[in-house]
């Protein structure tokens, strides 16, 4: 059993109706499907993650900047408190009666401890107060003696510890910090008392009255307006450059539809102002070359429609006439006139007449569908043209002879070898020369010319004193069945095969053919051979430098080697 070859798309084109598109992916829900809107988020991404990731640093940093400078001005306010401090602490150890100095020693127990006179000054709250107040900050003072520390220097061992807090309204902008710094000694360097160690402070600032968390707040709101702003500015500019590169995209969309929809002169304006970078108007570039190219392969295809369509019609027409003649012979030799001899005899001449014409006509249009659908491969051989076109015409004579027009041949002294299919160039020149004696009158002459050219190529040169070639009708003369204009009776009565056949064999050659004709004076045709079909021209080679890949080889069938005969060494190549 036969598999199922059936499919919609076999069933859609079979109706006429185009097949259907790829299917496309699912997308997701939530994600848009406009390019502009993609890109626009996109961007506007980008700039929020960008502030999202920076703010933080910012901020961070402004705060280690703004404790570090407020740290270091605590540093400065204490070492600038101590020497008052200590000036201080010794005028009231010097004051009033009993010891003069800051620590004491008990008589009983012979312990240390501060003046009484010290611990009543700095435990009064005014002092406290306006020692908070001069440091601006909240203030821990430890006296006592000094010691000998771990690492062999003095340090203070703190027999009486006071606070003063600071309570003084921050001012505008301020606000209590939690910052601090670590106590510091702080030793006069006043000489103690004979038998008591000398004496010294600690002092520890913390809590003062700053304005780093106004100026971070400050900062902050700026930095997050200034964030806004730039938010609205991302997205106003990235909906304009989104904009800008959609629009180029919308207008290839448009076109692709146009041309889709049977519109194939439709183009994208490339050099549009529009077009913002390289990529896209290259792009615009290569598929306006693109469209280019479909429009001129659907307009070949349709040209070769309707020329095949008139092929058709143009062999119907050739093949009717002689079959519609001897149908006629043939039902009059039925209807009695086989009984008379003499009307026999011409029926039968004329029905040969015809069926001559049908032969001749099967076979150039056999030929020249092989030619055009490359099944003929020309056998490429290094001979003399010379040989080749004397031949053909030889064959020609018989005819010049009998419409009594002269035939001349000047062929160059030295051999004219070039790489050739003899059988087909003859061919060339015996339609050229055939149609040259049928166009010719009584009385005229025919005159074929073979020589060399600069460059290794040859030229065949065939003119006539004919009729002529009305200018209007030489762009079309190489068209099959084209006849001319129906006034010229002698150009009207052939097929038009003979010269189209004549062009694809010169093509074939890699050669070019030219016509150069007036009414009433007779025309010329100029064939032009190359040396070697093989080597590519000038101009292939040009084109083949710019596209490579679009050079394509000869159909050519090379039967002789490359090396010289071994005969006729002599015999110039």
């Amino acid at each position: 059993m036969a598999p199922d070859t059936s499919s919609p798309s076999a069933d859609r084109f079979e109706a006429g109706l185009p097949a259907p598109g790829p299917r496309r992916p699912p997308i997701r829900p939530g994600v848009p499907r406009s390019l502009q809107t993609r890109l626009t988020l996109a961007f506007v991404g980008i700039v929020a993650l960008t502030l999202a990731l920076v703010l933080p640093v910012v901020i961070n940093r402004l705060d280690d900047a703004l404790r570090q400078r407020e740290e270091d001005g605590l540093v400065s306010q204490r070492d600038a408190l101590a020497p008052l401090l200590a000036v201080f602490v010794d005028q009231a150890a010097r004051t009033g009666f009993g010891p003069r100095t800051v620590l004491v020693t008990d008589a009983v127990t012979g312990e240390i401890s501060v003046n009484p006179k010290v611990r009543e000054l700095l435990t009064s709250p005014n002092n406290l107060t306006a020692i908070a107040g001069i440091a601006r900050a909240n203030v821990r003072i430890g006296i006592g003696p000094t010691i000998q520390g771990v690492d062999g220097g003095p340090e203070v061992r703190p027999l009486e510890i006071v606070e003063a807090q600071l309570s003084s309204a921050p001012r505008p902008g301020q606000a209590r910090d939690d910052i601090s710094i670590p106590p510091a000694d702080w030793m006069p360097a006043a000489d103690p008392v004979t038998g008591l160690p000398p004496w010294g402070m600690q002092i520890e600032l913390a809590g003062p009255l700053t304005t780093r968390a106004s100026t971070i707040a400050t900062v902050t709101g700026l930095v997050v307006v200034v964030g806004m702003i730039a938010m609205a500015v991302a997205v106003v500019v990235a909906a304009l450059l989104s904009q800008r590169f959609a629009a180029p995209l919308r207008r290839l969309t448009e076109t692709s539809r146009s041309i889709a929809e049977g519109d194939l002169t439709s183009r994208v304006p490339a050099e549009d102002a529009s077009w913002t970078t390289r990529e896209l108007t290259e792009l615009a570039r290569q598929f306006n070359a693109m469209a280019d190219r479909l429009e001129e392969s659907v307009s070949i295809i349709r040209r070769d429609r309707d020329r095949s369509r008139d092929f058709l019609a143009d062999v119907s027409h050739e093949l009717r006439t002689p079959i519609a003649a001897i149908r006629t012979f043939n039902e009059l030799l039925q209807a009695g006139a086989a009984d008379d001899p003499a009307t026999r005899q011409e029926f039968l001449e004329s029905s040969a007449v015809q069926l001559e014409r049908l032969d001749w006509l099967a076979m150039n249009l056999l030929e020249l569908s092989k030619l055009d659908s490359g099944l003929v491969l020309l056998d490429l051989r290094p001979d003399d043209l010379r040989a080749t076109v004397e031949s053909a015409l030889e064959q020609a004579e018989p005819s010049a002879r009998r419409r009594g027009v002269t035939l001349s041949l000047h062929l160059p002294d030295q051999p004219l070898r070039i790489r050739h299919d003899p059988p087909r160039v003859g061919q060339v020149v015996g339609n050229l020369v055939g149609n040259a004696i049928k166009f010719t009158p009584k009385g005229g002459a025919v005159t074929v010319t073979a020589s060399p050219a600069a460059d290794g190529s040859a030229r065949i040169e065939v003119a006539d004193t004919g009729v002529g070639i009305d200018a209007s009708e030489l762009p079309h003369i190489f068209e099959r069945f084209y006849r001319g204009s129906s006034a010229n009776e002698a150009r009207s009565s052939g097929s038009g095969l003979g010269l189209s056949i004549v062009k694809s064999i010169v093509d074939m050659h890699g050669g070019t053919i030219a016509v150069e004709s007036r009414v009433g004076h007779g025309s010329r045709f100029v064939v032009t051979l190359p040396r070697d079909p093989r080597e590519p021209t000038e101009t292939e080679r040009a084109a083949a430098a710019a596209e490579p890949a679009t050079s394509s080889a000869p159909k050519v069938a090379d039967s002789s080697p490359a090396d010289a005969p071994r005969l006729n060494r002599g015999v110039a190549r």
